[in-house]
């Protein structure tokens, strides 16, 4: 029997929660009524998302930003502008709250964008002004985007024994059809719960089409499992609900990325989080999450043709001495001889380099042989 799991949310649609998410808001904005009463300039104090505010902590293994903030106040010639661009974000975001609705990061432009009355000056020149000021909200008021009613694209599938509540509609994974279950950008508790889950891990793989293999041939069903993917370096969504199946369902979660810089560092941000987002990773990350393949070492170990060779151009080579260099990584003897061998060898490899083998190489033998054997595993 699998394990069944309570629903404790009542909300009608999976409904976001409204309390803790617009009380931030409001006090944000009752701090700069507060200025202005006692006549102080309003300000607002944004955590610097910069690398130079960035520290890998070496306890929880996130990527977490410092306590570096900047002020951004209504009175300052240079600041004034941004300063009225967040505080109009943060408004849209409260009635979005409010009406129990979400809107894309291209909505909330639209929402916001107009001309301020008795000028010719616009709140939002274009899309590009306005994305930064919903990151500036988060860290502001320490919740995440999904928790402000704001979504991105849709991105990533999964399929395996687990069954959904998505919105208030109940889904089985293990019967969603071949495109399998499509991944929200929101996967907050009040939107998605756990129904029941009979898998034993998470096989997270990089490409879709990687994904379609493992989907076909029914890996999942065989090794009770979710297979997941994320299109790449999966987005928000994705990586919140493998960080929400990983904690709640108690699932140890496998990456399988091809042998290259750029898999390298999808690994990274799913461990440790992204510089970039680091006040997200608390809430995102997985650090027990094991790195399984592709190895700078299989195409030895696999006995490999040369024809699955991708010759390392000078931005590879650039990029896995970079992140060489992590913090997280450059203590690690396994990920530097990993790393080293990869550029000794002066090329990468594809996960799909292992279907030349054969189709089902992949599926049948290589990922089966990476999870019996730990001593393959990259921590």
């Amino acid at each position: 029997m699998g394990k069944v799991f309570s629903m404790k949310s009542k909300r009608n649609h999976g409904q976001l929660k409204q309390g803790e998410t617009g009380r931030r808001i409001e006090q944000l904005a009752e701090s700069v009524v507060k200025m202005a009463e006692r006549a102080k300039d309003p300000e607002v104090l944004i955590p610097t998302r910069a690398l130079s505010n960035v520290a890998f902590n070496e306890k929880t293994k996130h990527v977490e930003l410092g306590d570096g903030k900047q002020s951004r106040s209504l009175f300052n010639y240079g600041q004034a502008k941004r300063f009225m661009q967040t505080m109009l974000v943060a408004s849209k975001c409260k009635e979005l709250i409010e009406r129990g609705k979400t809107a894309s990061i291209r909505q909330i432009y639209y929402l916001a964008k107009h001309t301020i009355k008795g000028t010719s000056e616009k709140t939002f020149d274009d899309q590009a002004e306005s994305d930064p000021i919903i990151e500036d909200l988060e860290v502001a008021i320490d919740s995440l985007r999904e928790e402000l009613h704001v979504f991105a694209s849709n991105r990533g599938n999964l399929a395996g024994p687990i069954t959904l509540v998505d919105a208030g509609n109940t889904l089985d994974c293990a019967a969603m059809g071949s495109a399998g279950y499509a991944v929200p950008s929101i996967c907050e508790p009040d939107m998605i719960q756990f129904k029941k889950c009979d898998a034993k891990f998470i096989l997270h793989v990089e490409k879709d089409t990687v994904w379609r293999r493992f989907h076909e041939d029914r890996f999942w069903e065989e090794h009770k499992c979710i297979v997941s993917h994320g299109g790449g370096q999966p987005a928000r969504g994705m990586r919140r609900l493998l960080r929400r199946m990983h904690e709640e369902l108690k699932l140890p979660v496998f990456v399988l990325l091809d042998n290259d810089p750029w898999g390298y560092y999808i690994y990274s941000v799913i461990k440790h989080g992204s510089i970039n987002l680091a006040y997200e990773s608390r809430r995102m990350a997985i650090p027990d999450a094991k790195f399984i393949g592709v190895s700078s070492f299989d195409y030895e170990r696999c006995d490999m043709s040369d024809d699955v060779k991708i010759e390392l151009d000078q931005n590879d080579v650039k990029r896995a001495k970079q992140i060489a260099n992590y913090p997280w990584f450059a203590d690690k003897k396994p990920w530097q001889r990993e790393i080293a061998k990869m550029l000794k060898n002066g090329f990468k490899m594809e996960v799909e380099a292992m279907i030349s083998k054969d189709l089902e190489y992949l599926t049948g033998e290589y990922v089966p042989m990476k999870l019996k054997d730990k001593k393959q595993w990259l921590d």
